[in-house]
């Protein structure tokens, strides 16, 4: 690995300037030339040439949303194109992120770091230019590259050939977007509506579709393709209003029976299906009687909450079907590596919870999909454990850079080639730095292997001073055996038959925050908090 980026130089006295430019300038070609062969190099090994890079992100789908993870929504999701990239292509089946939370989640894609390491811990982060690494090494790499729809990281995407962004979360409908080349961001903004209405769904693959059919088709392409939906509050194209509308959606066993979930820390807390958060929970958004009993009220809940959900989805399917459609009638798919994925996932209802953020499965996995003939055969499908810091290796890999010394994931391309390496990580570590905001979740870390999640509440405020911030809360451990209790209904931590596991994991769980720069030093009050409640 390298560090692509050199130290900063002095400035140049003023009489050396027009010398010193020249040199810089023969210089700058001769790096420009000695970095990039052997990208080149490799990505023409075999007579091939690199592949166009089309990578799609929804926002908060779920991966037990998509037919061909399976599960107990298998038969009623509307998710029949990207079940076929599934089946033409690789599904990983134990791919996580380690924020799940909007902002911070993009910015690990950006920059292939834990969150701690590039400062974006929640969703008043940003990320500045000089942090944006994956847009800028792969222009530097010779990729036409563009970056369409959700950005969500304040300040302009830098380094891009083209963008066309929502400011912020961004509108479902009509969408306001600002577009390069119309002016000084952020006031370039252009409205995207349409005679009937526009969905943001269709609009982001609108500007796709334009975008490719104007590219240089001598100029590899990378296009980041990012959807709004489905995100909250799930508001679907009108032509989907009545799908699911005849159909019961199946219920998890954990929206009603828990025998040993959850720990002193989780209890009461995080918003809710039915009745057990007054403040907020989802009969409130999908507006049921309150009159109704507490069963009755959590069922309709779930039905409402479920179909909607599912029918942004559909118009996610539907128009990355758009997408396909294109690459085939351009002859160009097989020529382009299609990744597919979620900056997070989502609880669909699982433990009465809803929305994200929390280490429970199906908030922490997201979708990972991908096809490209030229790699990966038909079908497969693997369990190495992998998390969205290998993002932007896996891409730069893709464009034959090698990845930086900065960035803390590593490359996927020798798994899509059918040959994990020996030294693949066995656990992945995960942090979620907000506090009781918004969706009413304490503060936690932890540690995820094949067979266990290890979590600690460790509940308080990473900041000191500044608007709404929340009490402590009280402190917690909670351990799942994973071959066991895959739906994490039992908490095992303090069991005599755990204990050396739980010291393991622990340990594992130090050290991933020693590697990755997670230890606290700028946050001494959270240090203290979590050294005092590591042995409890």
């Amino acid at each position: 690995m390298m560090n692509v980026f050199p130290p900063v130089v002095k400035r140049t006295p003023a009489k050396a300037q027009p010398v010193a430019r020249a040199l810089a300038k023969c210089l700058g070609l001769f790096l420009s030339v000695f970095l990039l062969a052997p990208a080149v190099a490799r990505s023409q090994e075999g007579g091939g040439k690199r592949p166009n890079i089309l990578w799609i992100m929804s926002d908060d789908h779920a991966a037990h949303a998509i037919g061909a993870y399976g599960g107990r929504l298998k038969d009623v999701v509307p998710t029949a194109n990207l079940d076929r990239l599934a089946a033409e292509g690789m599904v990983f089946d134990a791919a996580f992120c380690t924020n799940s939370i909007c902002t911070p989640s993009r910015a690990t894609l950006m920059t292939g770091q834990y969150s701690q390491a590039n400062g974006v811990l929640d969703l008043n982060g940003s990320l500045p230019a000089e942090k944006q690494y994956l847009p800028k090494l792969m222009k530097e790499a010779g990729y036409q590259t563009a970056m369409i729809g959700k950005w969500h990281l304040k300040e302009e995407p830098a380094f891009y050939d083209y963008y066309c962004v929502f400011p912020g979360q961004g509108n479902y409908f009509n969408p306001m977007m600002r577009e390069k080349g119309k002016g000084e961001w952020p006031k370039n903004e252009q409205h995207f509506a349409g005679y009937d209405s526009k969905h943001s769904s269709d609009a982001v693959a609108d500007i796709s579709l334009k975008w490719l059919a104007k590219r240089k088709k001598d100029q590899p392409f990378f296009l980041m393709h990012h959807f709004k939906a489905p995100h909250d509050n799930f508001e679907n194209a009108e032509r989907f209003d009545f799908f699911l509308d005849d159909v019961e959606i199946p219920e998890p066993e954990s929206l009603w029976k828990e025998p040993n979930y959850g720990s002193d820390a989780t209890r009461g807390t995080g918003t809710s299906v039915g009745k057990r958060n007054t403040r907020r929970n989802m009969g409130h958004h999908m507006f049921v009687d309150s009159e109704l009993p507490d069963d009755e009220y959590k069922h309709v809940a779930y039905q409402r909450y479920l179909k909607k959900y599912l029918r942004t989805v559909a118009g996610v399917d539907e128009n990355l079907g758009r997408l396909l459609a294109y690459l085939e009638e351009e002859g160009i798919m097989d020529d382009t590596i299609i990744l597919y994925t979620s900056d997070q996932g989502f609880m669909l209802g699982e433990h009465d919870y809803i929305d994200k953020r929390w280490m429970y499965e199906e908030s922490m996995t997201i979708p990972f999909i991908v096809r490209y003939p030229a790699w990966i055969k038909e079908g497969s499908r693997t369990d190495a454990l992998i998390n969205n810091t290998d993002f932007a290796p896996t891409l730069l890999d893709i464009a034959g850079v090698p990845t930086p010394d900065y960035m803390h994931g590593r490359s996927v391309v020798p798994i899509l080639k059918g040959e994990t390496p020996q030294d693949w990580r066995t656990s992945t570590y995960y942090r979620y730095w907000m506090h009781m905001a918004h969706h009413d979740n304490p503060a936690h870390i932890g540690v995820r292997t094949p067979d266990y999640k290890l979590i600690f509440f460790y509940g308080m405020d990473y900041r000191t001073e500044g608007r709404n911030i929340y009490d402590p809360t009280t402190v917690g451990w909670e351990l799942y055996d994973l071959r066991k209790d895959p739906n994490e209904i039992n908490n095992v931590y303090g069991q005599t038959d755990y204990q050396e596991i739980t010291q393991e994991l622990k340990a594992e769980m130090k050290r991933l925050r020693e590697e990755y720069g997670e230890t606290d030093e700028a946050y001494p009050h959270l240090k203290q908090r979590i050294e005092e409640g590591w042995d409890e």
